[in-house]
């Protein structure tokens, strides 16, 4: 299992932190600052959603919606085992040919789709992910399905625009990666997490360095342009000698593109069971493994995207960064998938208990043709949301958001709208600016610093509105 894709992860870009945060309190005093509260890599968080009373129809929904640059994301729930840290929506296996049904539902929903999206303007797609889980946990034969979904389906130019697949050491095989690889995958990252065979099985992630470097080669072998890496810090027992070690392993592949994770422990997951991690100490171990981690990645030719993506110098984005994937205008199709439109932001039902995850699952591949034509759970986004999802999307970015943009889009100053979070950040030696665009742009940018960046976890939440928090607190995590 792999970080969310960008577009996406999508990206989406999901990864080992990508899942359901606890509910973050109201901004915490200056003087204490826990750096990890929640990884937000979407806002509002799906366990904000609520079911939708009025199911309103997708056609309605989209109409009026510009539709001539989407994001396509398929969601692939599905994993060959479930590492300790994981809370996404995934099942481990897919018995009695469910991989079939499931593509069989994957299918009939994106023709529900595709005509709610109409024909009163040209429909295109910018970008494409297939996210997880891990998709390839499907064969080649079902990877060929999914690709004709999104091109015969949905109309998405899979070799004209960027598309992301994420992948695991033990499913990334010489026949998959060779029908993703035809199909016009740009991008394709893999969860590695540790090179060390002793840490990735403290994170309950069977495998064995020599499996992962013969994954690594294969991909190479199949000459997918830009390779994502994903690793992991603070796993019990990791040392900063370790922590190179990985790194090292890692950089030994030229990755265009690396992902460095903080661990988090999440409810009902397996570490959960084990772990109980709350104290000072452990946050300043992954304080100083980021820190590291990040400095030896610079030192080697890497430029820093957000706190997490880190991509070798002249490669060119394939897709949206990191955050700035959860744009308006995205297509999720699959249970575990969200879609963006302007107000509204909706999916399926959500929870980390395989029992239940199995429970959805099934109910997906059963759903009717007409009741995919309907949004059963989500959130409307006002005004003030729109702004705070903007100013996080942003500012979570490490070249920072042109003030400009931000006063385009809502005819404000994002320091007239949050002056407390916004002061509360300067106060704390996060924030500078605003400062002019370094790289010949059209006007001054507000920019995390260094520090700032370090601590996107601690600083992301705290823009969170009351509203969301409150949904968040109520959500019972099932």
């Amino acid at each position: 299992m792999t970080a969310p894709a960008t577009p996406a992860t999508p990206a989406t870009p999901t990864g080992p932190t990508a899942a359901a945060p606890a509910a973050p309190a109201a901004p915490a005093a200056p003087q204490h600052v826990r750096p990890y509260r929640s990884y937000v890599y979407a806002y509002p968080h799906k366990t904000a959603y609520r079911p939708l009373p009025d199911r309103p129809a997708l056609r309605d929904l989209w109409r009026g919606e510009r539709k001539d640059a989407l994001s396509l994301y398929l969601h692939i729930p599905f994993c060959e085992v479930r590492c300790g840290f994981c809370n996404l929506f995934t099942r481990i296996g897919a018995p009695d040919g469910l991989t079939g049904r499931y593509l069989d539902a994957l299918d009939r929903q994106a023709a529900a789709v595709r005509e709610a999206l109409g024909d009163d303007g040209p429909v295109r797609f910018a970008n494409a992910a297939f996210g997880g889980g891990t998709p390839t946990f499907l064969t080649a034969d079902e990877l060929t399905r999914l690709c004709d979904i999104a091109e015969h389906r949905m109309g998405a130019d899979l070799r004209a625009v960027p598309l992301s697949v994420e992948a695991s050491p033990a499913t990334a095989t010489a026949d998959r990666l060779a029908v993703l690889a035809e199909r016009g995958t740009t991008r394709l990252s893999i969860g590695v997490q540790s090179f060390v065979d002793e840490e990735a099985r403290a994170a309950v992630r069977p495998q064995r360095r020599a499996d992962v470097e013969a994954a690594l080669g294969r991909i190479r072998d199949a000459r997918i342009p830009v390779l994502n890496i994903d690793l992991i810090y603070g796993i019990d027992g990791q040392t900063p000698a370790s922590w190179r070690t990985s790194l090292d392993a890692a950089l030994a592949w030229q990755p265009e593109e690396l992902y460095l994770y903080p661990l988090y422990v999440r409810p009902l997951t397996g570490l959960a069971r084990r772990t109980a991690h709350t104290d000072r100490d452990w946050d300043e171990q992954r304080l100083d493994l980021y820190r590291r981690g990040r400095d030896h990645l610079l030192a080697h030719g890497y430029e820093q995207v957000s706190m997490r993506m880190f991509r070798r110098a002249g490669t060119a984005p394939q897709g949206p960064d990191d955050h700035a994937c959860q744009t308006d205008g995205m297509i999720g199709l699959g249970c575990g998938a969200r879609s963006y439109t302007s107000a509204l932001h909706y999916s399926f039902d959500y929870a980390v208990d395989m029992g239940e995850i199995r429970a959805i699952i099934d109910d997906y591949t059963a759903t009717s043709d007409a009741a995919f034509g309907r949004a059963a759970h989500g959130r409307y986004v006002d005004g003030d949301e729109a702004r705070r999802r903007h100013l996080l999307q942003s500012l979570l970015q490490a070249r920072g958001m042109p003030l400009a943009d931000y006063r385009d889009r809502f005819g404000t100053h994002p320091h007239r709208d949050f002056p407390a979070e916004l002061d509360a950040f300067a106060a704390r030696g996060w924030l500078e600016g605003p400062a002019d665009d370094a790289d010949g742009g059209t006007g001054p940018l507000l920019r995390l610093t260094p520090e700032g960046l370090a601590h996107s976890d601690a600083l992301g939440p705290e823009l969170f509105s009351p509203a969301v928090r409150a949904a968040m607190a109520a959500y019972e995590p099932k």
